[in-house]
């Protein structure tokens, strides 16, 4: 399968004829739109985690999580720069049975993932709207998510160029806010380190699982490279500048806001808008509480984008229903990937977002490890390919682009809340149940690699 994925890598990419395609700005604004879109929905980490451990997640998570994996993306999508990204990486790597837990795994995850996106923007609203909760609660997580899922399905550029907008919108108000903090700093935003008489295991449960959310899925912009422009040379780009944006976003303006108000027990989710009200008053508080739900709805909007990319691919593979790959004969999308999932996301948005992401992050874990490990698989399947970005320092940096992460998800697993060992094992043992059932019940072959 490797040798017919390095002899012909369009061969398994979706039509381009079919695809639109985006530049770097939109790409850059959709992916940042995934992996943050703004300092909003993982306030709880400073209750749960104190505020020094938990400006050491929100600082060093990244240099042994998203980094190597932008590094493992970068190198195999310099050889195999197709539709549906990390998922065929693997598939080339280690065959159907992996390759279809990869794309498995990812896609039910993000049914989690997604309906985190539709509570976040219902409790931000919360505080203006004490009234929504319940099932009206619901019933506006599921609308604003089926308004997004529509946006999708128009097409990339709509939606690229409404996570521009969308991310200027969210800058401003922040931007704001951290020239306030400026004049009112009167706390160590670092202290305590750790909640004081809270056992460390619990530290580092829920705290190291929302950082690891915050910066997860750095694969994900693989899954739309067929419909982005030059797509080697901007992928790159992508990830170089999306990094440090994030660490910026989770950072920078918590840490501010802390350093004024001193108050880390009173932080849960949606917290940042009840700061800046603290700090600024009811227009600054306002002005963030708008710019919370703006920056709550990119992150759906390009998770929408990214994760609905990988069951049509895997349809058009014969790995699920054909009719799930169909595209859009107007919009150049995977409509009925979009709707599908969009109509499961609106079904879980009724769940705790801290739930939600304890669990999810399994799914997430399972995905990005055998990314990784695809890169070392594809060195060894693969060799001679002309690969235009290396993993840097050779084998050793292969190696640590490997094993760092696996340290990192092995603490997490250990370290995860009770309910989270009743639930996400049974999430992931769906990929084998599905494989088999699809397989030799529904007797779907997945195509060889053309």
């Amino acid at each position: 399968m490797a040798k017919a994925l390095e002899g012909n890598t369009a061969s398994v990419t979706t039509s381009r004829a079919q695809l639109r395609q985006i530049g770097f700005l939109p790409l850059l604004a959709l992916f940042y739109g995934y992996t943050a879109g703004g300092p909003f929905g993982y306030e709880e980490i400073f209750q749960g985690s104190g505020p020094g451990m938990s400006l050491v997640f929100l600082t060093f998570v990244p240099f042994l999580w998203s980094i190597p994996i932008s590094f493992a993306a970068a190198e195999m999508n310099s050889i195999l720069p197709v539709q549906g990204g990390f998922y065929r990486w693997v598939r080339a790597a280690f065959g159907d049975f992996w390759g279809f837990q990869c794309g498995w795994w990812n896609w039910t995850g993000t049914f989690l993932l997604n309906s985190v996106y539709g509570v976040l923007l219902m409790d931000y609203l919360h505080d203006y709207i004490p009234g929504l909760t319940g099932e009206w609660k619901w019933a506006g997580a599921a609308l604003a998510l089926c308004l997004l899922g529509y946006l999708n399905i128009r097409g990339v550029q709509v939606a690229g160029w409404v996570a521009i907008g969308l991310q200027i919108a969210v800058f401003i108000p922040v931007a704001w806010l951290c020239i306030v903090t400026l004049f009112k700093l009167h706390y160590n935003p670092v202290l305590p380190f750790i909640p004081p008489g809270k056992p460390l295991g619990s530290v580092f449960g829920k705290g190291l699982a929302l950082a690891m959310w915050d910066y997860a899925g750095y694969e994900q912009l693989s899954s739309v490279i067929g419909e982005v422009k030059d797509a080697q040379k901007t992928f790159v780009r992508v990830l170089a500048w999306n990094t440090p944006m994030n660490i910026l976003t989770y950072t920078l303006p918590a840490t501010l806001a802390l350093a004024v108000l001193g108050n880390w027990q009173e932080w849960q989710t949606g917290y940042m808008v009840t700061a800046a009200q603290l700090i600024g008053g009811h227009p600054l508080g306002v002005a963030i509480l708008i710019a919370s739900i703006i920056g709550t709805a990119s992150l759906s909007n390009s998770t929408i984008l990214y994760t609905t990319r990988i069951p049509a691919t895997m349809a058009e593979d014969g790995y699920l229903p054909s009719w799930l790959g169909k595209i859009h004969p107007k919009y150049g999308t995977p409509a009925r990937a979009i709707a599908v999932s969009t109509l499961i996301y609106c079904l879980l948005a009724g769940t705790k977002v801290v739930d939600l992401v304890n669990v999810y992050i399994w799914t997430r874990i399972a995905t990005s490890m055998l990314t990784l490990l695809a890169a070392w698989g594809l060195r060894r399947k693969m060799p001679n390919a002309l690969r235009s970005f290396r993993i840097p320092g050779g084998t050793v940096g292969l190696a640590a682009t490997i094993i760092l992460p696996a340290i990192l998800c092995g603490v997490k697993i250990y370290n995860s809340e009770p309910y989270v060992f009743r639930y996400a094992p049974w999430l992931l043992a769906g990929g084998p149940v599905a494989y088999v059932i699809l397989r030799y019940v529904f007797r779907m072959k997945p195509a060889s690699a053309r």
